[in-house]
């Protein structure tokens, strides 16, 4: 299974259903790091060896694109508030990803 590190903008439900599956989800409000840069939140969930999952997909997109020298980022659609289809799309993107290290995943909402 996984270790994430959810934004502080990311849904507590899909964190709950990803953590039901196995999956090692911290947050960054359970860290007390809120209100930090996204530099900051890609800093501590590389320190931890963690993949980001964030809605913030534009900011991500610029530090990926600066640096392939973290554990990985899983963007989300901001749109996408169904937390159990979230959840399945995310366990899904993970499984198939491989090793997340260095890559931007873009997990999209279907039209």
């Amino acid at each position: 299974m996984a270790h994430l590190y959810a934004d502080e903008d990311f849904p507590r439900p899909v964190v709950l259903l990803l953590r039901a599956r196995g999956h090692d989800v911290a947050t960054v409000g359970e860290r007390r790091r809120s209100g930090g840069s996204d530099e900051m939140v890609l800093t501590d969930a590389t320190s931890e060896h963690r993949v980001v999952l964030t809605h913030n997909r534009r900011d991500f997109i610029r530090l990926h694109r600066n640096s392939q020298s973290h554990a990985g980022i899983i963007s989300c659609s901001r749109d996408d508030q169904n937390a159990d289809a979230l959840d399945d799309r995310i366990h899904i993107a993970i499984a198939d990803g491989g090793d997340l290290a260095g890559q931007h995943v873009r997990v999209n909402k279907p039209c």
